[in-house]
């Protein structure tokens, strides 16, 4: 049984099933949103994006499947992509049911078998088997109103949940048969059992999916699907009390025109020279594929050999400066360059071997929600420090680890560096400090001092070490600037948990910053090494930041 329909339990309490998440969505006092996904990966795509749902098109998955858009994929094979999608990701789901593919029989057996592999609902429209789009042609004819109440009744009696949810969608003002038509339709399917009305419109207005909603008064939930009349604002959808919005079919049409645009430049160039920093990277595949689960079935069940990387990326903060970049999302999920920083981050640790960081959350925390990361959350981030956040992760300080802010862009090369720095604990400094220009949130920087000045050969014989870090330091005493990256081993790794729990006892933790944590390491005689870099990396505070960081990459 999918995990759709029997969830994982969360402190002993199972969540909402995805039956009763798809019915909350149709009978919210708000407007909601569903977004097409055609296969796995546009599952996974429309999930990391924070949708609540998925419409899995019929038009979407027939031409996926290169085939036309008229029952020429049998419902079976539709049902396959469906398992692959329910398995991808943990999303409700609505299919496009085209007419049920046949009768009242075809559609008892296609929802019990929906009901089994945890899909929420299925939306089945009015018209004759087998099905031709609707926006193709004109004048399409409607099945009898009696018989598609009786396809209705079945599907209703069929169902394996009491929260499985049977939309009906409306065809009348795209065959032609006008308004009067369409309200005595959807009164007679809603008599019929169906939990929510489809009103279908192929015009470029939404005049009559509004004149629909406002006779039908709120009888039953109102689906629509805007994409003729797509540029109708959508604050007339939520003042009209339309419960839900499909975006039916643009992911699909997107990687079209993506697909083109790459093929025919390699086939011109005959080279990969011209795309390949324009389309996503392999990692980023992997990563959408579940390579990180994989690698964690593999730490549990193969004997380990050799040493694990880990990471942990503190991000629990929102950002105010960035003000409006941050008022639906934390700052690590700013974007630059249509992708987010901690993206970015998780792929360059990811390079470095380190194939599963763990990330801290608190502001807005459902947003963060990469398929290649594992969370904790600081849900008293408002309240507390950076050091209260790496507390939170403290179980997964462990064996070779990188310590991260989480609003960074460094160079790859900087990782790969300070794993190859001797020391049990080792800082990454900025020795050009002085040549960069922050804007850092009311000036505050991590300067350091050292054991050794910053030399432009990088090279010294003695090890450097830190003797100190703050915000406020003489500027004849700063060595360099730490740029929020660290490594630690496994000795050190026990260093830092140590000194977080005597923290934690003697009530400095809360307030306390990552500075203020090396300090007192520093302190308790314990060498933190120092590996400096020239500059090449910025951290993200303000919206000038950002237009910095567009300038980095």
């Amino acid at each position: 049984m999918s995990a759709a329909v029997r969830p994982k339990k969360e402190n002993g309490i199972a969540p909402l099933s995805n039956f009763r998440r798809f019915r909350d969505m149709l009978t919210s006092p708000q407007l909601e949103f569903i977004m097409e996904a055609h296969n796995g990966l546009s599952a996974k795509i429309v999930a990391e994006a924070g949708f609540k749902g998925i419409w899995a098109s019929g038009l979407s998955m027939s031409a996926a499947l290169g085939v036309r858009d008229n029952n020429e994929a049998s419902w079976t094979q539709i049902l396959e992509v469906l398992e692959f999608m329910v398995d991808a990701s943990e999303l409700p789901i609505l299919v496009d049911g085209d007419t049920g593919w046949g009768n009242f029989n075809n559609l008892r057996r296609a929802v019990k078998k929906m009901c089994q592999r945890g899909i929420a609902g299925i939306c089945i429209e009015d018209k004759l088997f087998p099905k031709t789009n609707s926006f193709i042609g004109d004048g399409q004819p409607l099945a009898d109103i009696d018989e598609f109440c009786g396809k209705i009744k079945a599907g209703k009696d069929s169902q394996l949940d009491d929260d499985f949810s049977i939309v009906a969608r409306l065809e009348a003002l795209i065959a032609g048969r006008g308004m009067e038509e369409a309200l005595r339709r959807a009164e007679a399917y809603h008599d019929a059992g169906a939990d929510a009305v489809l009103i279908h419109s192929k015009k470029s207005t939404a005049d009559e999916v509004l004149e629909f909603t406002k006779e039908w008064a709120n009888r039953c939930p109102v689906v629509i699907v805007p994409t003729k009349y797509y540029s109708t604002p959508t604050d007339e959808f939520r003042n009209a009390g339309i419960s839900l919005a499909i975006w039916a079919n643009h992911n699909l049409r997107t990687s079209i025109a993506a697909m083109r645009e790459t093929t025919a430049r390699i086939h011109r160039d005959q080279s990969l020279a011209g795309v390949e920093n324009s389309i996503v990277s392999v990692s980023e595949v992997f990563a959408l594929q579940g390579a990180d689960e994989l690698k964690q079935a593999e730490d549990r069940y193969l004997t380990k050999t050799g040493s694990t990387r880990n990471a942990v990326v503190v991000a629990a903060t929102r950002g105010k400066a960035l003000g409006a970049l941050t008022e639906d999302r934390p700052k690590c999920m700013v974007e630059i360059r249509n992708k987010p920083l901690l993206t970015r981050l998780v792929n360059l640790l990811r390079e470095s071997g380190v194939q599963h960081p763990t990330v801290v959350r608190g502001y807005k925390k459902e947003m963060v929600n990469l398929p290649a990361i594992e969370t904790v959350d600081n849900d008293f981030f408002e309240t507390t420090g950076q050091a209260a956040s790496l507390a939170c992760a403290a179980g997964n300080i462990k064996d070779e680890c990188i310590i991260a802010h989480g609003d960074i862009l460094f160079r790859q090369h900087y990782l790969d560096e300070l794993f190859a720095t001797p020391g049990d604990i080792v800082i990454a400094v900025d020795g050009m400090w002085a040549d960069r220009n922050s804007t850092a949130v009311n000036g505050v920087r991590n300067f350091v001092r050292c054991s050794h000045p910053f030399g432009q050969d990088f090279i010294d014989e003695d090890p450097v070490i830190m003797q100190s870090m703050s915000k406020d330091m003489d500027r004849a005493d700063i060595s360099g600037e730490w740029i929020g990256l660290a490594r630690v081993s496994g000795r050190g790794a026990g260093i830092i948990r140590d000194m977080l729990q005597a923290m934690q006892a003697d009530g400095s933790l809360p307030k306390a910053d990552l500075r203020d944590l090396f300090t007192r390491i520093a302190a308790a005689g314990h060498d933190i090494h120092v590996h400096y870099v020239a500059g090449q990396w910025l951290d993200v505070d303000d919206l000038a930041d950002v237009n910095n960081a567009d300038r980095f990459l």
